[in-house]
């Protein structure tokens, strides 16, 4: 997935409000992006960081810049949340997704369950059952080698987990898919500290057949490529 140009470099001055993030450019401009991650953020929004915007020159939009990447020590981080889908899109399409091969068919935000839309849907093709991929953005690193997720309680990720368990039981392939934006984890586990009952449900979703991938990303300042499979530890406490 090619990154929005042109990125301009600066430095993380601080991130608020959910969606707003000050920043002073290297040529030293003083700037407000935006900051597509609903999230908690924890461990990639940290003051005085190395960061890059975009400048997007769209003259309809209320803020000029958009916040795309983050370096934490060597890695690059994108921060931008809605990347998994087009990650896992792009690269389904390239058939470098084993797992996730045979389907003939791919549709996006598809309405299923209580009032959820899936990720993806695959169908047709040599595969005999369609296929529910629900996709996640992991960033979250607080063990050298370790990705982790949620990094903050998620009721509707757990809500996404029973879901895919009713797709499951009902014959069909429920597949949830992490898509870890770095390349310096090795393993991935979910974070039981910061949300058991994301945890648990988890635990639930794997024994009802719900299926588990977990891919990291290669990173540039130009495009976020979805790289190898990462190692699962599950029980981690």
């Amino acid at each position: 997935m090619k990154l929005p140009q042109p990125l301009r470099r600066g430095t993380l001055v601080n991130r608020y409000k959910r969606f707003l993030a000050d920043i002073v450019l290297d040529d030293g401009r003083e700037i407000t992006a935006h900051c597509a991650n609903p999230g908690s953020m924890l461990g990639v929004a940290i003051e005085g960081a190395r960061v890059w915007a975009w400048e997007h020159g769209d003259k309809k939009r209320k803020l000029a810049f958009s916040w795309e990447l983050v370096e934490i020590g060597k890695t690059l981080v994108p921060v931008n949340t809605t990347n998994p889908n087009r990650i896992v899109a792009e690269a389904l399409e390239a058939g470098v997704i084993p797992e996730l091969t045979g389907y003939a068919d791919i549709r996006r935000e598809v309405k299923y369950g209580e009032g959820s839309r899936i990720d993806l849907l695959l169908e047709g093709g040599r595969r005999k059952k369609p296929c529910y991929v629900e996709i996640k953005n992991v960033h979250l690193s607080r063990v050298p080698g370790l990705a982790e997720f949620p990094d903050s309680v998620t009721a509707r990720g757990a809500k996404h987990l029973k879901e895919l368990e009713t797709v499951a039981q009902n014959g069909a392939r429920a597949v949830m898919m992490f898509v870890v934006q770095r390349s310096d984890c090795r393993r991935f586990s979910p974070a039981a500290d910061l949300d058991p009952a994301y945890a648990e449900a988890l635990k639930s979703a794997i024994s009802a057949g719900v299926e588990l991938i977990c891919y990291d990303c290669e990173v540039t300042t130009s495009e976020v490529v979805l790289r190898k499979a990462l190692e699962m530890d599950l029980d981690r406490k």
